[in-house]
């Protein structure tokens, strides 16, 4: 689900390095071409969702992102059908249009992002609705303490507290490196928490639920931190 996060692949380990090692030498012949990293980015989006091995998981990206869901095959959202629903521990449940989410104040981030395997990509911009402003539009009652996110691929979770949440650089992000968030990188919206690693920040966001405690999401669930603070971040409000 996470864009960062290796798949586990049965099979021989010499014949996945002996196949990976001859497709990246391939791209490092080109990869200064920029027609040809859009054409292989393009490839890679479109293989990773039908790609019941994991190996597109694994092959490098020129962009520096790599294409990754915990499921073989993540249905496709747009204008016509997406929707964000914020419900739980709130007065006023909502469902978010795409458009709807558009018309609201947005704000612009501009940060690096990491991966718990090591990869980052600097100087990346997000741009979406604070989460801040969605939950203060819902009113969260007295118990709610956290958040739990679902996404539409069925299976993926993450989890904020509160007070993370309510953070200026925590967005439902619409859009990334400028341009529309594509089907692989999340879209049509997905969740960006900007001081934490990329595996917080949940592809195909598709559900905001206020909770009265903290539901460890799916990678917390394979030993991952609750908290996956950026080392260095600063843990108080932005």
């Amino acid at each position: 689900m996470s864009d960062e996060h290796e798949q586990h692949i049965e099979g021989a380990p010499v014949g996945r390095r002996t196949l990976l090692g001859t497709l990246a030498a391939g791209i490092a012949g080109f990869a200064v071409a920029p027609s040809v990293q859009r054409g292989w980015e393009g490839f890679l989006a479109a293989a990773s969702q039908h790609d019941p091995t994991g190996l597109t998981g694994l092959l490098p990206d020129p962009g520096g992102f790599r294409y990754y869901s915990v499921v073989g095959s993540v249905p496709q959202k747009d204008d016509t059908d997406y929707a964000l629903r914020i419900d739980g521990l709130v007065d006023r449940p909502h469902t978010y249009t795409l458009p709807e989410l558009r018309a609201l104040p947005q704000t612009r981030l501009v940060r690096d992002v990491m991966c718990t395997d090591g990869w980052r990509v600097d100087s990346t911009p997000f741009q979406g609705v604070l989460l801040a402003d969605l939950l203060d539009a819902a009113g969260v009652r007295a118990e709610g303490r956290a958040l739990r996110f679902t996404c539409f691929d069925g299976v993926y979770s993450e989890s904020l507290t509160l007070e993370q949440a309510g953070r200026p650089d925590v967005l439902v992000a619409l859009t990334m490196q400028d341009k529309p968030i594509s089907h692989a990188h999340g879209g049509p919206a997905r969740l960006y928490v900007a001081p934490m690693y990329f595996y917080k920040s949940a592809k195909w966001l598709s559900g905001i639920t206020v909770t009265d405690r903290v539901i460890p999401g799916y990678w917390e669930g394979y030993g991952y931190d609750v908290d996956g603070w950026l080392d260095g971040a600063d843990r108080g409000a932005a």
